[in-house]
Parts: C-alpha cells; sequence; structure tokens
C-alpha cells in the first residue's frame, strides 16, 4: 500500500523502538526486583526436605496451560471476524498478551508477593498473578476492561469512522474462525475461574459453578437472538460472544455457595443481558454517541461483570457458617474469625464495584489521550481495520484490498 515517505519512515521505527524500550525497561526492573519464590529456588526448596510431589506446580500448571490457551488461542481468534483484520487480531493479540505477562509480574507482585525487597515467583505464583489475585474481586479485570474501551473509545472519538463502516463487517470464512476462538473460551473458562481459588472444594465448585453457568447461558443466547432476529434466524456475533457471558458473570461467586441452580440462572440473565446489548444497545452507542465498540467488549465483559458484582454482593451477604462449615475460612477469611459481618462482607464487595468503575473510567481516559499522541501516527478514519497499513498479506488479500485503500487514499490527498 502506497503513503507518504514520512508516514512510512515513521511507521517502520514506531513499533521496534516501542518493543525496545518495553522490552529494555522490563528487563531492569526484573534484574533488580524479581526473585525465584521458595518453590522454584533450588536451595530453598530442598533446604526444607520437600519431595518433589509436594510441590505445587503440579497443581497449578494444568490451569496455568489452560488460561494461556484462553488468552493467545481463545481472545486471538475471537477477534478475528473482521474481514481484513485477521492478522492485527492474532498477532497484537499475541503481542499484547506477551508484554502483559512481564507488565503483570511486576504491577501485581510489588502489590501482593513484593517481600524482602524482592518480587518471588514461581509458576504458582505466576499463574495467581496471571488470573486476578484477589478471589473476590476478580470480576474487576472484567468489567473495568469494558468501561476502559468506551472511555477511551469515547477520548479518541473519530467521528468520520464511517468510512470505514464497511470493514467493520465479516464474510463467512472470519465468522468462522472466530467460533474457533469461542469454543476455547467456553471450554477453558472453567479453569480461568477456578484456577486462583484455594486448593480443594473452592476449585470444585468454582469449575462447576462455571460449566453450569456457561451452558445456561448458551441456551438463553441461542433463545433470545433467534427472537429478536430477522425472521427468527440466529446472528453469529451473537453466538460468538453472549454464549460465554455465563463464564464471566460467576466470575466473583464462582467458589461461593451459589449453588448450581443459582448458577444457571446467572448464566441464563447473562447470556439475555448480553445479547440484548448486541442488538440494542451497540447501534445506540454508535448511532448516538458516535462510540465504536467493534469487539462487543461492554455486552461481553461489561454488563454481565457488572452483574456478577452484584451477584457477589447477594451471596456474600448470605454466607453463614452452617452453609460453609470449616470451609468459611478459606472463602471469607474475616467471617469465620468474626472480624467482619456477612452484611460488612457485602458492603466491601459493593465498594469495590464502585473503586473498580471509578479506576476504568481514569485508566480510559489516560488511555484515550495517550492513542491521540502524534507521534503513535495512528491511520486515517478511511484505513482503519485493514490488514495492509501494518502487515505484509498475501498476493491474494493485497489484490482485493489494494483497488479501494488506494482509491480512498488519492481522495483523501485530494
Amino acid at each position: 500500500m502506497a503513503g507518504s515517505p514520512r508516514r512510512t519512515a515513521g511507521r517502520r521505527l514506531q513499533l521496534p523502538l516501542l518493543c525496545l524500550l518495553l522490552q529494555g525497561a522490563t528487563a531492569i526492573l526484573f534484574a533488580v526486583f524479581v526473585r525465584y519464590n521458595h518453590e522454584t529456588d533450588a536451595a530453598l526448596w530442598h533446604w526444607h526436605n520437600h519431595s518433589n510431589a509436594d510441590n505445587e506446580f503440579y497443581f497449578r500448571y494444568p490451569s496455568f496451560q489452560d488460561v494461556h490457551t484462553m488468552i493467545f488461542v481463545g481472545f486471538g481468534f475471537l477477534m478475528v471476524f473482521l474481514q481484513r483484520y485477521g492478522f492485527s487480531s492474532v498477532g497484537f493479540t499475541f503481542l499484547s498478551a506477551a508484554f502483559a505477562l512481564q507488565w503483570s509480574t511486576l504491577v501485581q507482585g510489588f502489590f501482593h508477593s513484593f517481600h524482602r525487597g524482592h518480587i518471588h515467583v514461581g509458576v504458582e505464583r505466576l499463574g495467581r498473578l496471571s488470573f486476578c489475585s484477589w478471589p473476590c474481586w476478580r470480576w474487576c479485570c472484567l468489567a473495568s476492561t469494558s468501561l476502559c474501551s468506551l472511555v477511551s473509545s469515547g477520548v479518541l472519538y473519530r467521528p468520520q469512522l464511517e468510512k470505514s463502516k464497511h470493514r467493520q463487517g465479516s464474510v463467512y470464512h472470519s465468522d468462522l474462525f472466530a467460533m474457533i476462538g469461542t469454543i476455547f473460551l467456553w471450554i477453558f473458562w472453567p479453569s480461568f475461574n477456578s484456577a486462583p481459588t484455594t486448593l480443594g472444594d473452592g476449585q470444585h465448585r468454582s469449575a462447576l459453578n462455571t460449566y453450569y453457568s456457561l451452558t445456561a447461558s448458551t441456551l438463553s443466547t441461542f433463545a433470545l437472538s433467534a427472537l429478536v432476529g430477522r425472521d427468527g434466524r440466529l446472528d453469529m456475533v451473537h453466538i460468538q460472544n453472549a454464549a460465554l457471558a455465563g463464564g464471566v458473570v460467576v466470575g466473583t461467586s464462582a467458589e461461593m455457595m451459589l449453588t448450581p441452580f443459582g448458577a444457571l440462572v446467572a448464566g441464563f440473565l447473562a447470556g439475555t443481558v448480553s445479547t440484548l446489548g448486541y442488538k440494542f444497545f451497540t447501534p445506540t452507542l454508535e448511532s448516538k454517541l458516535k462510540v465504536q465498540d467493534t469487539c462487543g467488549v461492554h455486552n461481553l465483559h461489561g454488563m454481565p461483570g457488572v452483574l456478577g458484582a452484584l451477584l457477589g454482593v447477594l451471596v456474600a451477604g448470605l454466607a453463614t457458617h452452617e452453609a460453609y462449615g470449616d470451609g468459611l475460612e478459606s472463602v471469607f477469611p474475616l467471617l469465620a474469625k468474626g472480624q467482619r459481618s456477612a452484611t460488612s462482607q457485602a458492603m466491601h464487595q459493593l465498594f469495590g464495584l464502585f473503586v473498580t468503575l471509578i479506576f476504568a473510567s481514569v485508566g480510559g481516559s489516560l488511555g484515550g489521550l495517550l492513542l491521540r499522541l502524534p507521534f503513535l501516527d495512528a491511520p486515517p478514519d478511511s484505513q482503519c481495520y485493514e490488514d495492509q497499513v501494518y502487515w505484509e498479506v498475501p498476493g491474494e488479500h493485497e489484490d482485493l484490498a489494494q483497488g479501494p485503500l488506494r482509491a480512498e487514499e488519492l481522495e483523501t490527498q485530494a
């Protein structure tokens, strides 16, 4: 694709300089702060005379693998529905996730595993960091992602993005590939919700509650999609996304005594809310506010995430010693010690929701302002959602895209 020499030169340097800067900074921080923990360090592990079978690696690593499959395969392929943005969807997901693993080790490590001036890591600790460490507030990562995305889009506010509207649609094979991502996420979401919980009964409940919730959200998605669709036909966008809402909605309450019935109800409501969001709320955002949530983050993560936070408030408020027995200490340790009542625990979790939304608003605003900086050289509105801007594409793809892109570029220059 042709372009001005200045823009081409800038694009040639942007990504290499950014990658080198970020990797250099994290490498220095790793050298200064990051050390092996007692289960990874050879001297510390054997000094305590443990057997290899005692190491938590053998219990944590399967879930660790599952969640990485979600991130690199599931989320990567879920985004390939855009007909001419598949390379960017998979490739930039790969790049972002690889850096996020390093960055999350540092940021969350300073909060959760910082001891005597160092961050101590092992597979089980890295897994916990990757899955969001505070079990009762796991939904923060999902709900805040949605609001950050919307606020960032609002700050960017590109009113002429309709020039690329024809590229926002999908084609048959791109939707089929996106369903691969959906299936991977659906299968491995129970690992995502159960991985950070305490070994034992808590992980059992998390996995079961997530599975039941996912099955219910799938059924409600198919039902609502046909109900609101034209001539009773299913919309693949709904199936690709809203069917996963059941995994989101139980993120905060999965290890609680939600009961299988409660998981089914929660999943069904989440699938319903998510499907209706895709059908009615997303078009309103675009037409009224000029905010484009291309990936439907608000519908899949935002509204089900907030619903899940409120569900957590409800279930926490109903927690009793009779329901949990000795297991109360692993789920609500302060309740078990008598330092907090069930009502107080519920209020703390409700307060966590408001804190999350505040952080998301600030983070989204800063992200949007950062993306508007001139040196980042965002593509013009007429060339968004196009792989050719950043990737070498096969000749067949190039022939299809070159004509419209070249015509639009000449029109812009004129």
